[in-house]
């Protein structure tokens, strides 16, 4: 007993010591979009519109680099482990290559297409104007977006941190001083508008995207740049990442039916949603998504040691600390809603919604709790798959099937929403725990590493 709790502190030592820097990093990503709305905020209601319109579709640049990230996160890992530089070197470098390219038609859809894609939406001719300016310049940033999320994920393979986050936190400093310089025109900056908060957001990716590459081949990191020879490790890391993106659109997608299924209800119910959503984001994000990477690489690189009874119990125990960490959390949504709902707004009936909201949320920490790190345990192994089946078939069956059903069709209004949102969680985390515990996860990282075992070193 004695010594299975020294194997768990050790790895709650080594998930903590992986983790701040992540959680620092989506913290401060989070505050750079706050800046955002609160200066487009300044120009006009329509302005709002536009750039909360834009970033509909400035989720696929982001998509793109989450999934490809997750492969290189995943080969990167195991690769270290088992002490395979070269190959390592290669899939990053690969990914990289494949995210640049895969960035380049939104930049041509951006030139051409950014303000149809504004219309197709139904905004007000005004709302298209500033929405296409603003989407052109995100589309026209696409490569270097991928690139810089790619680049992160791949430091953080290595069990390297701090530099992403070090690089990340510039480079949103960069985006927060020059939305607000070229938003606004302060001092001898030129008063751009919406066109500077697009602006803003292309010069600081660009250099996120600089700074990373340059980092990976930098002799002080673990990782260098490779000539890509090895279509074996292109396979792997298109066949790991795909799912991946196919699971971050799912859920992108999924907002439309359900924003209008929450429209059904009155105004008020859909921007209370919107803010406990933000309530959840800005508390629990961090943490949740930390303990996503970390398990990701404490599992990936346990694997590539050749240790996966290891690897299953570090997973577990990075399960625990995440289940402790954000029930608490939840504890402190669910027994405080009431005062941080009021920051958000002081209209009585969104407020109340705005509360009940952040009470389900907060409920829903538990499961948000053994999801991350059970999911990211499975994409340290390679396996992505399980995952996107749960995210997607818990958000079509519950948070959109359950709750129009019961909200609409048996009219039981909204419980019947908060029913679903509460069970499409659950849901995530019931079949991800499926995937780890009966799952061939472990022999088909095992198989991975075998088809990139002849890349020399």
């Amino acid at each position: 007993m004695g010594d299975r709790r020294e194997r768990v502190l050790a790895i709650w030592q080594r998930t903590f010591s992986l983790s701040w820097p992540i959680a620092v990093q989506q913290t401060l990503n989070t505050l750079m979009r706050t800046v955002d709305v609160v200066v487009t905020g300044l120009f006009s209601p329509a302005a709002v519109a536009a750039v909360g319109l834009a970033d509909l579709y400035a989720q696929i640049p982001l998509r793109m680099g989450l999934g490809l990230g997750t492969g290189a996160i995943a080969l990167s890992s195991q690769d270290t482990g088992r002490g395979a530089d070269t190959a390592r070197d290669q899939a990053i470098t690969q990914a990289l290559l494949i995210g640049f390219l895969a960035g380049l038609p939104l930049i041509v859809a951006g030139l051409t297409l950014a303000a149809p894609l504004i219309a197709v939406l139904g905004a007000e001719s005004e709302v298209v104007r500033m929405g296409g300016r603003y989407l052109a310049i995100v589309f026209a940033a696409a490569p270097m977006r991928i690139i810089g999320l790619v680049g992160a994920r791949s430091l953080q393979g290595t069990g390297d941190t701090r530099t992403p986050m070090f690089v990340n936190g510039t480079a949103n400093g960069i985006n927060i001083l020059s939305t607000v310089g070229l938003g606004l025109g302060l001092g001898p900056l030129p008063d751009l508008g919406i066109v500077g908060v697009g602006l803003a957001n292309a010069i600081s990716r660009t250099f996120e995207a600089v700074v990373m590459t340059a980092a990976i081949a930098n002799r002080r990191t673990d990782l260098s740049l490779a000539r890509p020879t090895d279509l074996t490790i292109t396979r792997q890391l298109v066949a790991v990442s795909l799912p991946t993106f196919a699971e971050g659109m799912s859920t992108s997608l999924s907002n439309f039916p359900f924003n209008a299924l929450l429209l059904t209800f009155g105004t008020e119910v859909n921007a209370a949603y919107h803010i406990g959503r933000r309530i959840y984001q800005q508390l629990g994000g961090p943490l949740y998504r930390s303990y996503s990477t970390a398990s990701s690489i404490v599992v990936g690189q346990t694997l590539g040691e050749g240790k996966p009874e290891e690897a299953r119990f570090s997973g577990v125990a990075i399960t625990a600390l995440s289940v402790l960490t954000l029930g608490l959390a939840g504890v402190v949504l669910f027994a405080g809603a009431g005062r941080i709902a009021r920051v958000f707004t002081s209209d009585p009936e969104t407020l109340e919604y705005a509360v009940t909201f952040t009470r389900v949320f907060g409920v829903s920490m538990l499961s948000f709790g053994v999801f991350s790190p059970i999911a990211g345990s499975l994409r340290g192994a390679g396996d992505t798959r399980t995952p996107l089946y749960a995210r997607l078939s818990g958000t079509v069956l519950f948070m959109l099937g359950f709750a129009y059903v019961v909200g609409i069709t048996f009219d039981y209004g909204l419980p019947g929403v908060y029913a679903g949102i509460a069970l499409s969680y659950a849901w995530w985390a019931l079949v991800v725990t499926g995937g780890f515990l009966w799952g061939g996860w472990a022999d088909k990282a095992a198989e991975m590493m075998a088809e990139r075992a002849d890349v020399s070193d």
